[in-house]
Parts: structure tokens; C-alpha cells; sequence
């Protein structure tokens, strides 16, 4: 089993780099996704948000507010910690059941965005970093995704730098151009972990 650890900064294309990968055949792993599942109603970890930030977090239908949580936690590096602490232990736990499920020649790609904020490197046998330069992420957060530019700065400045994330990069995927010239970068990485799961 090879053990891939994917990241890349908001904005940057990194869902398209795993949706690529997995069509290709990767088990993939995804942090967020885990992330929604483990605060779903009637989930401890979802009443262990309530607890930490109150009933505001809710909507009407009792599911979590992610909007109104983000506004509270993206301005704060407090309480941002205070939310990952709730809910990060419960997504290493699920992702670690999905990886003992995955077979002995797997290439296993873990879907991470804050994989270097937590320092997770040394986890896998090689961390893939998708990277755009500052100015594409913000554009394609305010087209794309609908944030303002002040949303999107404070989303970005809550994660690492750029330089951070290239300083743990084994395989550094450039997606600063059109998705065309994205697919053919990605082919190309997974023919590299297949050889390697091989070894």
C-alpha cells in the first residue's frame, strides 16, 4: 500500500487533482467529506460543537450552520483551534478504518486540506501539494465559489503560505493554468505512485 497525503491551499484545484486521481483508480480519503460525517445530527461530534459554541450554530433543522460557524471560527485562531480539536481526532479515526479497508496494493490518497497546518507529513510515503499563485486562488474563490474578496483573503490567511506547503511537497502539481493542462500533470503523477505502490 502506498500512503499519498494530497493537499493544496483553497482555492488551488486540489478537489479536481482527487477527483482525477480517484477515476484512475486511487482509494481516496476525504478529510472534508469525514469531516461533514462526523458532525451530522445525532453524532457526539456534532454535540460536541454545540457544546463548545452554542445553539447558534444550528439551523432550524438541527444540522450544522456551516456558514455561520465559519464566520465565528476564521476570524479567530482560538476558536478555529477549538473546533479542530473536536473535530479532528474523530476524522484520523475514520480515516484510518478506510485505509485498513483498502487492499495490500493500493495507492490510498488522503484528501487533507490542513495537512500541512498540522505538521501530517510524516504520515504518508509521499505528500503531493496541488499549488496556484495567491492572485488565481482568489479569483477562483470570488468566481467561482461566490466569496467575497474579504471572505476569501480570510479563508487564505488562515491556512499556510504557499512556501510552506511547497517546502513539504515530494510531487508538486502546477495548476495556475486552464484545467486542459491539469489532466495530463495528473496522468503522469499516477503512473508515478502506481510504480511506486509496486515496489
Amino acid at each position: 500500500m502506498l500512503k499519498v497525503g494530497l493537499t493544496g491551499g483553497i482555492g488551488a484545484g486540489k478537489s479536481e487533482v482527487s477527483r482525477l486521481l480517484a477515476s484512475y483508480g486511487a482509494v481516496l480519503i476525504d478529510a472534508d467529506k469525514i469531516a461533514r460525517e462526523v458532525v451530522e445530527p445525532g453524532t457526539p461530534g456534532l454535540a460536541a460543537v454545540v457544546e463548545a459554541f452554542g445553539p447558534d450554530v444550528l439551523t432550524p433543522e438541527g444540522t450544522l450552520d456551516r456558514p455561520r460557524l465559519g464566520a465565528i471560527v476564521f476570524s479567530d485562531a482560538e476558536r478555529l483551534a477549538r473546533l479542530n480539536a473536536i473535530v479532528h481526532p474523530l476524522v484520523g479515526a475514520r480515516s484510518a478504518e478506510l485505509e485498513a479497508a483498502a487492499g495490500p496494493d493500493a495507492v490510498v490518497v488522503h484528501d487533507v486540506p490542513l495537512l500541512t497546518e498540522n505538521g501530517l507529513a510524516p504520515l504518508y510515503d509521499l505528500v503531493v501539494v496541488v499549488d496556484a499563485a495567491p492572485e488565481t486562488q482568489l479569483d477562483r474563490l470570488v468566481r467561482q465559489r461566490g466569496m467575497t474578496e474579504s471572505e476569501a483573503r480570510a479563508r487564505m490567511a488562515a491556512q499556510a503560505t504557499r512556501e510552506q506547503r511547497r517546502a513539504i511537497a515530494d510531487v508538486l502539481i502546477d495548476n495556475d493554468g486552464p484545467r486542459e493542462a491539469l489532466e495530463p500533470q495528473v496522468r503522469t503523477v499516477w503512473a508515478e505512485l502506481r510504480e511506486r505502490a509496486r515496489r
